[in-house]
């Protein structure tokens, strides 16, 4: 039992690097400032960074130690989320492309959902 767990959790971090790999190179396609690193070949955990704006920054860390979500604002921590919290965070951002928000409309977006918890 305990090995299939394992399995499924490396599959879960591997599907979650893939997507957050992807979500940097949509948002790079939007204008924004985004970035997704992984370290080696494995997909086992991965650093995710996203500019929102001025001094507006989004990281997301996954890897088979956990996840968190932390949100920064002229270099100060405004919310730091682990696991679920976190990634639900991760789907609000991803909301933000699907409604096709702009990084030229940082008023309006910095009144959006990000800001919700």
């Amino acid at each position: 039992m305990f090995t299939r767990l394992a399995q499924q959790h490396r599959q879960f971090v591997r599907d979650l690097v893939m997507n957050l790999q992807a979500l940097a190179i949509v948002l790079e396609n939007r204008g924004y400032l985004a970035s997704c690193y992984t370290c080696g070949s494995q997909m086992n955990s991965a650093s995710f960074m996203v500019s929102l704006g001025e001094n507006h920054l989004i990281r997301f860390l996954v890897s088979d130690y956990g996840i968190t979500w932390t949100e920064m604002r002229d270099d100060r921590e405004l919310m730091k989320l682990e696991g679920a919290e976190a990634i639900a965070q991760l789907q609000d951002l991803a909301n933000l492309i699907k409604y096709q928000i702009e990084p030229s409309q940082s008023q309006d977006r910095d009144n959006h959902a990000i800001h919700s918890k």
